[in-house]
């Protein structure tokens, strides 16, 4: 038997860089995505800029300064899958039918800043990104579907990261701000659900899987978060006093830790890794303060911020309205020496040997799901939604044309009845997106080949196809799953 609540909103993920494309068009400016280039699993994602003597350079994405005096640059001998996605900018009409089809109650999707303003800096928005994305939202309300609706998805536009900094300057909050509040006001009405950051907590979580950082580069983070989260509080306010009607969440990178081993030395690892990397930030958005631990985790790298009586106040007053977490695996953590470490992508820590691995090194691990979901229910009280999960796999395109992806339905059912069984032990669970619900360009690697979709798109990592849209078996399988609100599951 279900025990999904009626109402419960099933629906799939996407982020604008990663799925929308259109990078130069209809005023948009750049994003630092749009200057990232493709990699795998084993060749990191590269940042491309120019150097004040005028000589290009390509340097990992991951704990990427740009050197005085350079400049972000797109380069004739690279190429950059954010630039086309998997161009919902021109698809986006026949791209929510398909999510009407499969039955979607809600649809998670981003709006690009630099669509809207493209360097940030603007006094009055793009007019021509305004109308596509109110064009947007009136389609999936014309077809029954809740946009969900994450206002920074990873794509700071690229004059503010160049010139200002980006979030390690205070005065980015309030060129946020100004876009937030351009977004309530011109989707009131068409937009009720909103998301402040999307995975917030990665700021400090991939300087970690960088390797040993300086303090300064610490200090540097959780400045930025701390400016994040004063941004987010204020935008909270805003939004609530705009319309009411609003429920803005934050949004979690939620990884399952767990020890490796009984030792005691493992047990506290664990313990610090939830702390660090999960409720460092789901307190403060959630709990409008700074946890106790804060300062424990801030002298480990003789990190001092700017803080004033004035953010703390913020911060009272803007908690969010729902807790929203990515989901994909689990970690586990030891003081030990590593027989075997995890590997992967957003991958640290043991080999867990009671789990199995993906092609793309992540732990396939439903059951800390449901562990996830009754840790973060009993801390917050308030409700959840899990807006990203799913497999990275590949698919293979039948000669009739049909793609069977029975891997893909297995990982989704798992993952499912374990939120079934969490809802019935009494968590607040209230909404489920899975990620990539249409294939998308990776995050992690900038590849194709690593598709998550119920729709596949014709185009390979080289951004060559036909971009035409067609279902795979799973497409059916959750479409049987929404109409009997998980109760069929076979």
């Amino acid at each position: 038997m279900s025990h999904f609540p009626n109402g419960f909103l099933w629906g799939g993920a996407t982020a604008a860089n990663q799925y929308e494309g259109g990078w130069n068009e209809g005023g948009r400016g750049p994003a630092l995505t749009d200057v990232t280039t493709g990699g795998t699993v084993d060749t990191p994602r590269m940042i491309t800029w120019i150097d004040k003597y005028g000589s290009p350079h390509a340097s990992p994405s991951h704990g990427f300064t740009l050197p005085e005096g350079a400049s972000y640059a797109v380069l004739e001998d690279y190429y950059y899958p954010n630039h086309k996605g998997t161009d919902f900018y021109h698809h986006w009409k026949e791209d929510i039918a398909l999510f009407a089809e499969m039955g979607f109650k809600i649809f998670r999707m981003s709006i690009s800043w630099s669509r809207l303003y493209p360097k940030g800096i603007e006094e009055e928005p793009n007019q021509e990104g305004i109308e596509f994305y109110r064009n947007v939202f009136k389609e999936l309300k014309a077809h029954g579907i809740e946009p969900l609706v994450t206002i920074w998805h990873f794509d700071t536009p690229l004059y503010i990261e160049e010139q200002m900094g980006g979030w390690a300057n205070r005065e980015v909050i309030d060129l946020f701000i100004r876009y937030a509040t351009t977004c309530f006001e011109e989707y009131k009405g068409l937009v009720k659900y909103w998301l402040t950051f999307n995975e917030i907590n990665n700021t400090i979580m991939f300087l970690d899987m960088a390797g040993a950082a300086a303090d300064e580069r610490y200090t540097e983070a959780y400045q930025i978060l701390h400016n994040e989260f004063v941004a987010s509080a204020k935008a909270v306010q805003i939004g609530h006093a705009i319309d009411p009607d609003n429920r803005i969440g934050c949004m979690i990178c939620g990884i399952c830790n767990y020890p490796l081993t009984p030792d005691p030395d493992d047990m506290l690892a664990f313990q610090r890794a939830w702390e660090k990397n999960i409720f460092y930030c789901g307190d403060v958005q959630c709990k409008g303060e700074y946890p106790i631990f804060a300062r424990r985790l801030w002298n480990e790298h003789n990190v001092h911020l700017d803080i004033t009586e004035e953010d703390l106040k913020i911060l009272k007053e803007g908690t969010v309205d729902y807790y929203t977490f990515s989901y994909y695996m689990s970690n586990a953590v030891t003081t030990h020496e590593m027989d075997e470490k995890a590997g992967g992508n957003g991958v640290m820590g043991a080999r867990n040997p009671y789990l199995e691995y993906s092609d793309w090194g992540w732990a396939l691990d439903p059951k800390g799901l449901r562990y996830y979901l009754e840790v973060v229910n009993d801390r917050y009280h308030k409700p959840i939604m899990i807006v990203e999960n799913g497999l990275g796999a590949y698919d293979t395109v039948e000669e009739d044309g049909s793609i069977h992806d029975p891997f893909r339905i297995d990982y989704y059912r798992a993952h499912i009845r374990e939120m079934d069984k969490a809802i019935e032990e009494g968590v607040d669970l209230i909404g489920y997106t899975t990620w990539g619900c249409i294939d998308l360009v990776s995050a992690g690697t900038g590849e194709m080949r690593k598709r998550y979709g119920f729709i596949y798109v014709d185009m390979d990592d080289e951004g060559k196809g036909t971009m035409k849209r067609t279902p795979k078996d799973s497409f059916y399988w959750y479409k049987k799953v929404i109409e009997s609100n998980g109760g069929d599951l076979e």
